[in-house]
């Protein structure tokens, strides 16, 4: 219930989504969350998923899916989609490796992207579970921007962990192309 509070919240102000790609998708939540949301609306699901255990439960739990088990940087496509989303996922990426990132997602954007991420104003690295550059903060949103002058940002937010349906501390960009 927590992601389907966050998504209707950070996607308020767009208007009808038919597609969907989620980079780092993880098990799926998140794109269950849109399913229940967007119902039979949501016509097309797309998951880039490198962990292949992940990627197999998606397949399994998310009816019309299509998962590609594969990094996000090495897959490619022509497709493009309603919404193209990345939810804790560009903070463990290399930093060298974001602006590839960027402009595959505005690639496969048709109408949004959607950053939900740990914010820092300038990048730091983070230690993770006592891993040295395997988590990063900075500010997604501004750079994707800035690589990618034809999108602007319609809407941003921050998700409190002591929310009535808490999450992750993140903040959230809506962009529109």
């Amino acid at each position: 219930m927590n992601n389907v509070n966050f998504f209707k919240k950070a996607l308020a102000k767009v208007n009808k989504i038919s597609s969907v790609c989620e980079l780092g998708s993880n098990i799926g939540l998140n794109l269950l969350a849109l399913k229940k949301i967007y119902k039979e609306d949501l016509k097309k699901v797309f998951s880039v998923e490198i962990n292949k255990k992940a990627s197999r439960i998606q397949k399994n739990n998310i009816k019309d899916i299509t998962v590609l088990n594969s990094s996000i940087n090495m897959f490619d496509t022509i497709k493009k989609f309603d919404l193209v989303l990345c939810k804790g996922i560009l903070i463990h990426l290399n930093p060298k490796d974001l602006l590839k990132t960027y402009k595959k997602m505005n690639k496969l954007s048709r109408k949004y992207v959607l950053i939900a991420e740990y914010f820092n104003p300038s990048p730091v690295k983070i230690s993770y579970r006592g891993y040295k550059n395997k988590l990063f903060k900075r500010d997604f949103a501004k750079e994707y921007l800035k690589v990618n002058r034809n999108s602007k940002l319609l809407d941003y937010g921050f998700i409190y962990e002591k929310d009535k349906f808490p999450q992750d501390n993140i903040n959230w960009f809506l962009i529109k192309k």
